[in-house]
C-alpha cells in the first residue's frame, strides 16, 4: 500500500464559486465509542503514535485512530509522553468504516 493511497488523500477538490480556487473540505474524525475489548498501554521513551499504529494495525497512517481515540493527547505532535496510557481500538476496522461514511459526501 502506497503512503498516501487511502480515503484521506483522494478526496475530490472543490471549488470555491466566489474567488475560483480549489479546496479540500475539512475531514471529520469519528469520535471513537469505548468497546470491552480495546487496549490500554502505558508509553514510554520514543513512543509515537504511528509506530504504536503500525504495530497494533500493521499500517501506521492509521496513526489518527489512535490520536482521535485519545482526544486529551497533544495535537502537534506524533510523540507521546512517557508514562502516558493511551487507549487503542482493537476494531480499526469499524473506525474506518465509520470515518468514510461520515466523509463520503465531503
Amino acid at each position: 500500500m502506497e503512503r498516501y493511497d487511502n480515503f484521506l488523500f483522494t478526496q475530490k477538490a472543490k471549488l470555491d464559486a466566489d474567488n475560483k480556487r480549489r479546496y479540500y473540505p475539512a475531514l471529520i474524525d469519528p469520535t471513537i465509542e469505548r468497546q470491552a475489548d480495546d487496549i490500554y498501554v502505558i508509553t514510554t521513551m520514543g513512543d509515537r503514535l504511528d509506530l504504536l499504529a503500525f504495530s497494533y494495525y500493521k499500517d501506521s497512517t492509521l496513526w489518527w485512530i489512535i490520536a482521535a481515540a485519545n482526544p486529551e493527547l497533544r495535537k502537534d505532535s506524533l510523540y507521546l509522553e512517557p508514562g502516558t496510557q493511551i487507549r487503542i481500538p482493537r476494531d480499526y476496522q469499524e473506525v474506518l468504516v465509520l470515518f468514510e461514511s461520515q466523509n463520503a459526501s465531503r
